[in-house]
């Protein structure tokens, strides 16, 4: 029995110091929702988890970008189907035109509404979304992934030979004629370019759906790695809290442990 040095209020004290800091770090856990409260805690999956963050974040620009494709691929398809309706009105005037019933004044009337429809396909030629033009020759390289990596979304001219009006018209029965063969012809190409056009909406919709479906287990994969399981953390805090305060009462009991060598010296 000693007096200088009490080693079992020395051993409980650190102990308590332990089990306390335990329970502090259990309960930040806890506040916080998070597993790694400081870099110390886990260094690698810090490491880990911020690569997750920034490859999620890139995935949903691209994400964006392809949304954003979509809605510039299906306005183009929009304006399509009104040049479709047109271009199905020109040819019954090119038809109506040939009935040898039908007078020049009558044909000039039919020409007239032709002219028009000819300047509305010209017009939607030159439309824009956002400052780009809808109607071009070139390819679209749009994102797919977080690497930036691209793939061609098919250029549409409105302005191609197919669409040229410029010296049609069904003023005369056998100008009717030769308009009626031209517009069969845009119609063919229109058909085509439609084609492409909803061919490149599936391809968006494909890639946006992959994008999500990466996001969704990087997600995942993230949160096993820094998000706490609230249920084994709550069992940890419960332990640690029964360990500080079972620690504070064996220190009082270690500390009071010397005064017995006054029983010895009484």
């Amino acid at each position: 029995m000693v007096i200088n040095t009490n080693t079992s209020a020395i051993s409980s004290a650190r102990l308590l110091s332990e089990s306390s800091a335990l329970l502090a770090k259990s309960l930040s856990r806890l506040s916080s929702g998070s597993k790694i409260v400081n870099p110390e805690d886990d260094a690698g999956g810090l490491a880990v988890s911020l690569k997750f963050d920034a490859q999620i974040n890139r995935n949903n620009a691209a994400k964006s970008n392809v949304l954003n494709a979509l809605s510039f691929n299906q306005t183009r398809d929009g304006y399509l189907q009104k040049v479709q309706k047109a271009l199905d009105r020109m040819s019954e005037l090119a038809v109506l035109a040939q009935d040898v019933t039908k007078t020049e004044d009558d044909r000039a009337l039919y020409d007239k509404e032709f002219q028009e429809l000819v300047d509305f396909i010209e017009e939607t030629a030159q439309k824009d979304f956002n400052g780009i033009s809808l109607f071009t020759n070139t390819d679209l390289a749009i994102t797919s992934d977080s690497d930036a990596k691209t793939f061609d979304l098919k250029g549409i001219n409105l302005s191609a030979t197919q669409y040229d009006f410029s010296s049609v018209g069904v003023s005369t029965s056998a100008a009717a004629v030769n308009a009626l063969t031209a517009v069969k012809a845009a119609i063919d190409q229109l058909a085509t370019d439609r084609a492409t056009v909803a061919a490149g909406n599936a391809h968006l919709t494909y890639v946006a759906d992959r994008l999500s479906i990466l996001n969704d287990n990087l997600v995942a994969s993230n949160s096993r790695i820094k998000d706490v399981d609230v249920a084994e953390e709550s069992t940890k805090f419960a332990r640690y809290n029964i360990l500080v305060q079972a620690g504070t009462a064996m220190l009082a009991q270690a500390n009071a442990s010397p005064q017995s060598a006054l029983r010895l010296l009484s």
